[in-house]
């Protein structure tokens, strides 16, 4: 146990300090059932991530069609290379609720009583490193999307194109995969700027308010104590020398960002202010003590995904640092 987790003998400014070792974790007998369920999802992420790398568009086939309303055969090309697309999308869509329902399942394992955060992450470290392993794909997923306008452009050329029905005898096979229920949907969410954040930041917010008997501390403690571990790995070189990889590193970083943001989301006043169990000057000095290009589309996720940043509640301080 004490190679995932070895809580140190101090405490530092009363944030709690840990080493979690993300690379070794394996799940003992009482995690396995949640471990399992987890992993299912878990292990499709690398090629959700190659699908939307790869992801290209149909942007001069639809300019094409644009440009000329009555050549059929640039309609019918610019169709035929829009539907596949749509098709990858709705894959990747899909795969958001069953990541939402996978982290549902570890924030119930992880929150529930007696047990306090700490003593959690002792005990279930296997399911402490999935946790992580979500919300590093979740920034992933959100910094290549964001990347990607082809992706809204080709759906919006999509949807126009099914409710002008202007292609009647084309192949309209694709409305039995996504109706237009699912199209309004995935409309929704490629309408967000981070559409993965969004969905696990609902996620946790109606786990806490569908589990009215546990106590909201159960679940802000658990991402408070999840940023502090990673806070307090990224900034001791003894810590990080430990990592095999230097890709650990950087898993770091996403890790810590992805709970104060959810926190953010999940805690009335949010993660920003004085009383918050979250070190965010110390959180946000070890991003900038990175290289900008590791850290610019993470101090970007801090500006305009979390909730209480602009709050009059958060220090000029902290606002200066993410200007």
């Amino acid at each position: 146990m004490g190679n995932l987790l070895k809580v140190l003998t101090r405490e530092i400014e009363n944030y709690p300090h840990f080493f979690l070792d993300f690379e070794n974790a394996q799940p003992t007998e009482c995690e396995k059932e949640v471990w399992n369920q987890v992993n299912a999802v878990l292990q499709d992420s690398e090629s959700i991530l190659s699908g939307l790398q790869a992801y290209k568009g149909a942007g001069q086939e639809i300019r094409e069609a644009i440009q000329n309303p009555n050549d059929y055969h640039l309609q019918e090309q610019a169709w035929n290379s829009v539907c596949p697309l749509v098709i990858r999308l709705k894959r990747f869509y899909e795969f958001s609720l069953r990541l939402e329902k996978a982290l549902q399942s570890l924030l119930e394992s992880l929150t529930c009583p007696p047990y306090t955060p700490t003593q959690h992450l002792e005990k279930e470290q296997a399911l402490a490193k999935q946790f992580a392993e979500i919300l590093h794909f979740t920034l992933r997923f959100d910094e290549l999307k964001m990347r990607n306008p082809a992706i809204q452009n080709d759906f919006s050329y999509y949807r126009r194109t099914i409710s002008r029905n202007r292609i009647n005898n084309m192949n309209l096979d694709i409305e039995n995969e996504v109706n237009n229920e699912m199209a309004n949907r995935m409309s929704l969410f490629y309408a967000e700027a981070t559409p993965m954040l969004k969905t696990l930041s609902t996620a946790t917010t109606n786990f806490v308010s569908e589990n009215k008997t546990l106590p909201l501390e159960n679940t802000t403690d658990c991402l408070s104590t999840m940023a502090s571990v990673c806070k307090v790995m990224l900034e001791t070189p003894d810590y990080t020398s430990r990592f095999n990889s230097e890709d650990t590193l950087l898993f770091c970083m996403r890790v810590m960002v992805g709970v104060i943001i959810l926190y953010d989301h999940v805690h009335p006043a949010g993660a920003f202010t004085k009383a918050s169990k979250i070190d965010m000057k110390g959180c946000i000095k070890v991003l900038k003590d990175q290289p900008a290009d590791n850290v610019e589309g993470l101090l970007n996720a801090l500006k305009f995904t979390t909730k209480h940043l602009n709050d009059e509640t958060t220090p000029k301080t902290i606002r200066a640092m993410l200007q």
